[in-house]
């Protein structure tokens, strides 16, 4: 049986960070995914520049090379007001692609050992976890996606109604489209969006997603929204369609237990506010990176996560549930064209670990009173 200090039991960006960061505290690590690389996953493909600080921390930079910055970003509300402003760093629309491959290249690079293999048994002793009856490892981190094996062996079922979404995305014809993000909400299906994110070669990330509510979505269901919102967007020529489900962060289980800890969306770490992850993703792989390779890692990871995003994780809950309402969400449009720190205050908690500020608070209140 091989024997290492840590296994990572997927490749994607949670998978691969916590793997860099178990590398850079020392330990030997084994990373699995079920794919090879390069593999494409269905994703918005937006990547923050808080993701690419945390992997820089790591010593992974350049993941955005060949990618031009996205500086802007327009919002429209359920009642099609809009905001159309600057982020205060631009993001970038990187496809998983190319995304995944560099940030686990930049893995083994550091000394990871790579294998391809579809995990299906876990089994805990008293000093190791034991993975598919061939390795052994002082912990095992779970980055392996929504239906993860490591959080079965931890007994915690997949999200279901209401702490559930769907999406489907593809790649469209985008020229002469402005260099900007563009999020159109929907009054119907509410929570839903969809979106188009420019690559930067004349092409776009396009989808719609929606909140599960137990009654079946069709894919046709999902084509026709995507289409009705994005009506400038040449949305039957979409190639690549594929859906995917998003377990929202507001239904989380335990992030660990003893020797097993759950990073990425394995641990339902996708923003309900706006249904972004790879900055989670890539975070709470480093955290539990860091935290697998001493002594109690369960303890240590959680500690370190409640640290890290615990407060930032009870505002974007809040933020969902005032989200609900969608007379708020047309209020807090209104302010965020209205101010740019508001604006700013409303993307740092979308897309990074923001709060909800006095500042922003106050001002849609104002909004609620006067529309």
């Amino acid at each position: 049986m091989d024997d290492f200090d840590v296994v990572v039991v997927g490749a994607g960006p949670a998978g691969a960070a916590a793997a860099l960061a178990a590398r850079r505290a020392g330990a030997s690590v084994l990373l699995l995914d079920k794919a090879g690389f390069p593999r494409d996953k269905p994703c918005g493909d937006g990547v923050a520049p808080h993701a690419l600080d945390v992997l820089a921390g790591l010593g992974v930079t350049g993941v955005e090379d060949g990618f031009a910055p996205v500086p802007s970003l327009r919002l429209v509300g359920p009642a099609g007001g809009a905001v159309a402003r600057r982020h205060a760093r631009p993001a970038y629309t990187i496809p998983r692609l190319v995304l995944d491959e560099r940030i686990v290249d930049g893995a083994v690079a550091a000394g990871a050992v790579l294998r391809r293999h579809t995990v299906r048994r876990i089994e805990e002793r008293p000093d190791r976890v034991v993975v598919d009856g061939m390795v052994s490892a002082r912990a095992v981190i779970g980055a392996d996606g929504a239906y993860s094996a490591v959080r079965k062996a931890l007994g915690q079922p997949p999200n279901g109604p209401g702490h559930l979404a769907l999406a489907i995305r593809g790649y469209a014809p985008f020229a002469g489209q402005p260099a900007e993000q563009r999020i159109v909400t929907a009054s119907r299906e509410w929570p839903a969006y969809a979106w188009a994110f420019p690559i930067g070669d004349g092409t776009a990330n396009i989808g719609y997603g929606e909140v599960l509510h137990g009654r079946p979505v069709s894919r046709a269901h999902l084509l026709d929204r995507l289409a009705e919102l994005l009506p400038d967007v040449d949305t039957a020529a979409a190639t690549g369609l594929r859906a995917h489900h998003l377990p929202l962060s507001t239904r989380r289980p335990a992030p660990a237990r003893g020797r097993l800890l759950l990073a990425g969306d394995a641990l339902s770490l996708i923003n309900p506010f706006t249904g972004e992850g790879i900055f989670y993703a890539v975070l709470s792989g480093a955290l539990a990176g860091a935290a697998a390779s001493g002594d109690a890692p369960g303890q240590r990871y959680a500690a370190a996560l409640r640290g890290r995003l615990g407060r930032h994780l009870r505002h974007s809950r809040a933020a969902a549930l005032l989200g609900g309402r969608q007379w708020i969400v047309n209020a807090a449009v209104r302010a965020a064209d209205r101010r740019q720190a508001v604006f700013d205050d409303l993307i740092e908690l979308g897309l990074g670990d923001g709060t909800l500020t006095p500042r922003t608070v106050g001002a849609i209140a104002r909004h609620v009173v006067t529309r």
